[in-house]
């Protein structure tokens, strides 16, 4: 079934929670309608975007097109040898319902991508992580429509170019497809990951399964950050820094506290949240959007933030780390 609504408010459909309006909203509930859609004049005449839910991202204002939405949500699992199991979700599932479905399932491997809000789609594009794992860790392949030709193709793990918070469909394939399902490779019998942070010490003396893992990621990610259904807000604003030996060492040695993670050679991971509070962050405000106080990475619409206030609140931190580290901040968040 396709349903295309005029004049609609995207408060509803993106985690900052700001009224800002879509000129036409699509949704679609099968390839089949998504192809329809595509060759429909409404796609013909006018831009377009598509979300998941909407939280990775930032309206700059009113769109003057099209916002479509995926409303495919099945999921198929396939047993393979060796205690593998293949997980195909569609785009529409909503990312952490997947994890507490493959965790009730006793399947390992996602459960420390457990409380990520989004959906499925978004994790093949976004290469989401958290505690030590990424979405490129257990994807196996990419299901996608060519926006263009209406042909669907499929990319193995290797075709997706993932890296840190990336993939082909953030660079070179931007915009070209629509992916529409994506097929993960689990294991009933997995190899857990517990060394990020004090995941390990919240575990304690639980026994350590999926299940154990989700909860301790959840209850530690409930601690520190916001639910952007109460507290409007996207998730970590900046990505992670990666800068050269040069800069790091030059920087390490003034600031001998300073976190910092290999990230290949002649690279090194810093903390966007470390040189964000060392920076001042901690506690500024623009208008209604603030940075969260338990967390300086993540920022909030505290007060019936505009666009604007939190576009202005992302430049007021970015130019202090620059100025203090010379340390460029990227948004993790995509400006619409």
């Amino acid at each position: 079934m396709i349903e295309i609504r005029e004049n609609i408010s995207l408060k509803p459909y993106h985690t900052f929670h700001m009224d800002v309006y879509a000129r036409y909203f699509a949704e679609y509930d099968t390839l089949a309608d998504l192809k329809e859609l595509l060759s429909s004049p409404v796609l013909k005449d006018n831009r377009f975007i598509h979300i998941g839910s909407g939280s990775n991202l930032l309206f700059t204002g009113n769109y003057n097109g099209v916002v479509l939405h995926s409303r495919m949500d099945s999921v198929e699992c396939t047993d393979a040898p060796d205690d593998v199991v293949y997980v195909r979700a569609e785009s529409g599932v909503v990312w952490d319902r997947l994890v507490e479905y493959c965790v009730a399932q006793g399947l390992g491997g996602i459960e420390n991508l457990s409380g990520i809000p989004g959906e499925v789609g978004a994790s093949a594009i976004q290469n989401i992580g958290a505690y030590g794992v990424e979405a490129k860790d257990v994807i196996h392949s990419v299901n996608c429509l060519d926006i263009r030709t209406l042909q669907e193709r499929v990319f193995d793990n290797a075709e997706c170019g993932y890296s840190y918070r990336s993939s082909v469909f953030k660079k070179e394939h931007k915009g070209k497809y629509i992916v529409t399902s994506v097929e993960y490779v689990l294991h009933r019998h997995p190899v857990f990951k517990l060394e990020y942070g004090n995941l390990r010490a919240v575990l304690g003396d639980a026994p350590v399964s999926p299940a154990s893992v989700r909860n301790a990621v959840i209850a530690i990610r409930n601690r520190k950050l916001p639910d952007p259904d109460v507290v409007g807000n996207a998730g970590s604003f900046f990505v992670n820094p990666v800068v050269g030996m040069e800069l790091y060492s030059k920087l390490a040695m003034q600031y001998p506290d300073m976190p910092s993670y290999p990230a290949g050679e002649g690279k090194v991971k810093l903390s966007a949240a470390w040189l964000i509070d060392h920076a001042g962050g901690h506690g500024k405000k623009v208008g209604g959007a603030a940075v969260y106080p338990k967390q300086c990475l993540v920022l909030v619409n505290e007060n019936n933030a505009s666009p604007g206030d939190v576009a202005a609140l992302a430049e007021l931190i970015r130019s202090s780390v620059y100025d203090k580290y010379g340390v460029n901040l990227v948004p993790e968040v995509n400006f619409i």
